[in-house]
């Protein structure tokens, strides 16, 4: 995946989830009765510039494109002709102030909805929530769990697939509840809580438990390589059966994906077959970082049979009512546990580690926008879910610190003062420089490590 593919990818994610916040608060503060004078996609020097509309609103995409704005007539930031003093934000009431600063975060929340409902009503292709053979000793083992388990709801919350079942024992495990699992043959088995302390949000959060995807065993055949792999460079072609490495035999793709992952920057001889014609040759797997283990990567998929996929997947699908309530409903959870991961990184329960920046969003961007446009809405769907909840927050500079303001003008039937929003400012420019920092620090050591 090209560098240009993910910027690309990286500002229509960003251009979409901007205006989308921006034009809430553009469309409340008109419906207030409040003048917009600007518009702005991005910060900094405007690069294009457009005005429209009886107001003359001026229409702005600018150099920087993280973030954007919307600015209102104002008495405190500069002379307001007295004609039109009745249309400056700070002479409106302190609940159509409210109004306007909460349209930007709802907005984001609306469209997280209508992303969900258009994904349910289309339909979700996604593994069942089957598992394989837990591995020895760990809980899953303990509690009877056998490879082919399917299980169908979490502390009974459904799981129709395989995400929802990771989704529902990481909130689980956060909320340090006991996990009950019901399965598909009418089995209730429980399992102690998910180990989540320090940084192990950073890793499988599900293999601590020993619940791992059911995996079957798939033919050695190439399906699908990456563009400039290592496999492509080495001459291995889609089609081609692996048949040893090192004079060893190749009995499925899961032995040949071990062998390549335990001998990064390690030579490999590759005995194939091509259209029932042997050929040899070498390869070296790339040594990359993976959750603190050095292992290698070759850039190369499997031909998988159709028959043998259409037992493990599925497809949610909902009528247009239903999947517009699953969408208000998946919303609200993906919120609250936002809130939730957030609290715990501040008491130090779960790891700074887990949060990201701008890098690790345009990484993911350009990801699912290759995987296809499900899963690209998908993306946007979270990420528009985490802005509305960020900007909720109590911090000033945030539509959340605003909104902190206003509640304590509603509270004292005064205005906060100037000096008052004067140093909020400056604390909430150093809390968001110390965010902004974590989180690019985060970005780097995800991309130095692979």
């Amino acid at each position: 995946m090209s560098v240009l593919h993910t910027v690309v990818w990286f500002l229509v994610a960003i251009g979409i989830l901007v205006v989308v916040h921006e034009f809430g608060h553009y469309l409340a503060a008109r419906l207030a009765g409040v003048k917009v004078l600007r518009f702005s996609v991005g910060f900094g020097k405007p690069l294009v510039s457009r005005r429209f509309g009886r107001d003359q609103t001026e229409w702005t995409l600018s150099a920087l494109p993280f973030g954007g704005y919307v600015k209102m007539l104002d008495e405190r930031e500069g002379p307001v002709p007295a004609a039109e003093a009745y249309r400056a934000f700070n002479r409106a009431t302190v609940w159509r102030r409210i109004g306007i600063v909460a349209a930007g975060p709802a907005a984001n929340f609306l469209l997280a909805i209508v992303f969900y409902w258009v994904l349910l009503m289309h339909g979700l292709p996604a593994l069942k929530p089957i598992v394989g053979e837990p591995p020895a000793g760990t809980p899953a083992a303990r509690a009877g769990l056998v490879a082919g388990d399917e299980i169908v709801r979490v502390n009974g919350e459904e799981t129709p697939t395989f995400q929802d079942l990771r989704l529902a024992l990481l909130r689980a495990g956060v909320a340090d509840e006991a996990i009950s699992l019901d399965l598909a043959d009418g089995r209730t088995v429980r399992i102690v809580p998910l180990p989540l302390a320090g940084e192990s949000l950073e890793r499988d959060t599900l293999r601590p438990l020993g619940i791992v995807r059911f995996d079957p065993d798939i033919e050695p055949v190439i399906g699908s390589l990456v563009a400039d792999g290592v496999a492509a460079r080495a001459g291995l072609r889609e089609g081609d059966r692996l048949i040893a490495v090192d004079g060893v035999s190749v009995e499925t793709w899961q032995h040949w994906v071990k062998i390549v992952r335990t001998h990064p920057d390690k030579p490999l001889r590759v005995d194939y077959l091509r259209a029932g014609q042997p050929g040899v040759l070498s390869l070296t797997p790339a040594g990359v970082d993976e959750a603190g283990e050095r292992i290698g990567r070759i850039g190369a998929g499997p031909k998988v049979d159709e028959t043998l996929l259409a037992g493990l997947t599925t497809e949610v699908r909902y009528g247009p009512l239903d999947a517009l309530w699953r969408g208000v409903v998946k919303t609200w959870d993906m919120s609250v546990f936002t809130l939730e991961m957030m609290g715990r990184m501040v008491l130090g329960q779960v790891s700074w580690k887990n949060l990201s920046g701008p890098l690790t969003i345009a990484d993911y961007a350009g990801q699912s926008a290759t995987l296809g446009w499900i899963s690209f809405v998908g993306f946007l769907a979270l990420v528009s879910v985490s802005l509305g909840v960020l900007n909720l927050l109590p911090v000033p500079l945030l539509d959340g610190g605003h909104l902190m303001y206003y509640v304590a003008e509603v509270l004292t039937g005064r205005p906060v003062s100037e000096r008052t929003m004067e140093i909020g400012a400056r604390i909430g420019m150093m809390l968001l420089l110390l965010l902004m920092s974590f989180a690019l620090f985060n970005d780097l050591q995800r991309l130095l490590g692979g």
